[in-house]
């Protein structure tokens, strides 16, 4: 079902929906980053400071789209959009890594953080159910984006699981390396996320219905459409 197909009046909820739940999981990302970087920055955490950072990006990911689609054409602003998410991709796993390295040489030593272990506990729990309610609701609506975005979120969650174990293992057992783990498996999330939205806009045009998954990509010369 697109969004040509639904009443007008289903149409309206829907979009209210995304709005709210695009609203909540913006207001989460900035709490996130904020007690994330406080925490990692007390207790010399790369994997938490890494995770505050990656919850900025996705903050200033949701900004570029909005600032997309607020032009009255928003195709022309897409490869700007595009290139600001990956960037800052990009520098995250930058300097993501070069901390982690620092911690694996013993330069720095991470500590017990309560506050890191609550934090990635609770949006392990936030997450799942956040990308999931815009997905389904994505999907009924036939919006792209919308999936798209879900399917970030989604991304969090795994990043939140390997923090909570990387910090759980150094709190419990005295292994400062897995929180140095913990962050280099962030750094890999977000060279892979800043790939992608680099490439995004080399893709052919595919219709919404490929993009939402209700039906399989026509054939296009360079094959990136079946990614």
């Amino acid at each position: 079902m697109t969004a040509l197909m639904l009443a007008p009046e289903r149409r309206d909820v829907l979009r209210r929906r995304i709005r709210v739940v695009v609203a909540i999981t913006i207001t989460w990302n900035v709490i996130e980053a904020v007690v994330a970087l406080i925490a990692g920055g007390v207790a010399s955490s790369a994997a938490l400071i890494g995770f505050g950072l990656d919850s900025i990006v996705e903050v200033l990911s949701a900004a570029a789209v909005a600032w997309q689609f607020a032009a009255p054409d928003p195709q022309k602003r897409e490869k700007v959009a595009l290139r600001v998410i990956a960037v800052s991709f990009f520098g995250l796993a930058a300097y993501v890594s070069v901390d982690a390295v620092l911690s694996l040489f013993g330069l720095r030593d991470p500590e017990h953080s309560p506050v890191g272990i609550a934090i990635a506990a609770l949006s392990l729990l936030v997450m799942p159910f956040l990308s999931w309610f815009e997905r389904r609701t994505g999907r009924e609506l036939g919006s792209a984006s919308a999936v798209a975005d879900s399917k970030q979120t989604l991304i969090c969650t795994y990043l939140s699981a390997a923090l909570l174990a990387g910090l759980l293992l150094n709190s419990l057992f005295g292994w400062a390396w897995a929180d140095s783990v913990a962050a280099l498996v962030i750094a890999v999330f977000a060279v892979r996320e800043g790939v992608e939205a680099w490439k995004g806009d080399a893709c052919c045009a595919a219709p919404v219905a490929v993009l939402t998954g209700e039906r399989e990509p026509d054939t296009c010369e360079d094959g990136c459409c079946a990614r």
